[in-house]
């Protein structure tokens, strides 16, 4: 990894199979290394999710994630299968729980 490139911080599940399929995958791979070089994504691939916090983005796969940008790395809020247009409370809730404790660790520089 280029030093200028951002990490990626995994907080909760992982990109397999089910429910991914290899074309999934490679997609998520693709955008995650955009995200990485700095490149900025926006719809159909990426859209805000303020409801969870600033700078907080949902990637739009087949199987969606939320994904906070922060200046150092790329953190993965949650990965979940969507079966309906609104997010679900409780990913919404979990999110921001997890987006709380992230930037507590990175406050006292734990992460």
């Amino acid at each position: 990894m280029d030093a200028r490139e951002k990490a990626i911080v995994w907080l909760h599940g992982e990109v397999k199979t089910p429910p991914f399929s290899a074309e999934a995958r490679i997609e998520i791979g693709v955008l995650l290394r955009r995200l990485q070089q700095g490149e900025k994504l926006s719809m159909p691939h990426s859209r805000p999710m303020t409801g969870i916090g600033s700078g907080c983005h949902e990637l739009r796969v087949p199987d969606k994630r939320a994904t906070f940008i922060d200046k150092d790395a790329i953190v993965i809020l949650e990965i979940f299968d969507e079966k309906t247009t609104k997010t679900p409370a409780e990913v919404m809730a979990n999110c921001r729980r997890r987006l709380g404790a992230y930037k507590a660790a990175v406050k006292q520089g734990g992460a």
